[in-house]
């Protein structure tokens, strides 16, 4: 693919693979389907065809038993990949994930695990699999997870991702896969794992969001905008750790914060955030924080379902609005 050609947020994924594998013989993708059974819409499609068995290993689905071995192949010098058919499996894959991500500290920093876990997130799958699992796994020490909302981020963060000494859970929005669509035309992309973007420059109020959410966000603000908000967008990528540096900067700014996920509300990133948002500037916000969010029911499948779900454009309007009239 030329790089001036428009490149899917799946095709800047396979584009991470292709280019890491090729760099490094260390770097291997092992999964489901990312061998034969990787169909044309797959981020994995092709890649065992240019690298071969020992580099792209197909192996039955059981999310415990894939992290596991990566973990083994991570300890014996390779830097493998995981793809998980889907988030929700790695549910049954917690203790392992758990324990890749404290190996550098049970061992005294003398061993780590250089792991990436690929796993597609979000509504629009059947009810078993429409999830998103970065609130389970926001108290494990030494765990990164990284939520891509562009296929320039998607390209970049994996790279990053892939050559970093910790284990890294990278969630993929499955409904972005065809859907979203970039020209890619930088030769080397590397995102910084743990750097936010600044989407929509603002004085106002800073919205902090992440995923799906982003668009979402986005679209909010200029609709705001004509009311005189001005809001500054702020697409965090890595939700852990996140980039308190850029946060606090917009912070300072504006003196309101408005936190935008469309996962559930109780327990998620989100909150997180909040608390150390109010530790960290409570005496800097001009207005008490506030948060829009999913309800805490399990994310539904219909189409229709996923769309009151998730927090809408008119919601994140109203709550920008609504910390705008709140007083100082």
């Amino acid at each position: 693919m030329a790089l001036n050609d428009e490149t899917t947020y799946a095709g800047a994924i396979r584009r991470a693979l292709r280019e890491e594998l090729a760099r490094d013989a260390h770097v291997c993708l092992i999964g489901e389907e990312v061998g034969f059974g990787a169909g044309g819409e797959r981020p994995a499609y092709g890649l065992l065809g240019e690298f071969g068995p020992d580099r792209v290993m197909e192996v039955p689905a059981s999310g415990s038993a894939l992290i596991g071995a990566a973990t083994g192949l991570a300890l014996m010098g390779l830097r493998p990949v995981v793809e998980l058919p889907f988030a929700a499996m790695s549910g049954e894959s917690f203790s392992q994930i758990v324990a890749a991500a404290q190996l550098h500290w049970r061992t005294a920093g003398t061993m780590h695990a250089p792991l990436v876990i690929r796993a597609p997130y979000g509504t629009h799958a059947d009810p078993w699999r429409a999830t998103s699992p970065d609130a389970w796994f926001a108290g494990v020490p030494g765990l990164r997870i990284v939520i891509p909302s562009t296929p320039f981020d998607a390209l970049g963060l994996l790279k990053a991702a892939i050559r970093d000494n910790n284990p890294v859970l990278f969630l993929e929005g499955h409904y972005f896969y065809r859907r979203l669509r970039e020209v890619l035309t930088e030769a080397d992309v590397l995102v910084p794992l743990g750097s936010a973007e600044i989407r929509r420059d603002g004085e106002d109020v800073t919205l902090l969001t992440w995923g799906a959410a982003v668009y979402t966000a986005m679209e909010a603000a200029e609709r705001v905008a004509v009311a005189g908000i001005s809001t500054e967008v702020i697409d965090l990528r890595t939700v852990l750790p996140y980039d308190a540096v850029t946060v606090a900067e917009s912070i300072r700014r504006t003196g309101r914060v408005l936190i935008v996920q469309d996962a559930p509300r109780t327990g998620g990133i989100g909150a997180e955030i909040a608390a150390s948002i109010a530790e960290a500037h409570g005496a800097e916000l001009r207005v008490p924080l506030m948060r829009v969010a999913a309800p805490d029911v399990p994310f539904p499948a219909a189409l229709e379902l996923a769309a009151a779900f998730a927090p809408d454009v008119m919601r994140v309007s109203d709550a920008l609005h609504t910390i705008m009239e709140k007083r100082d």
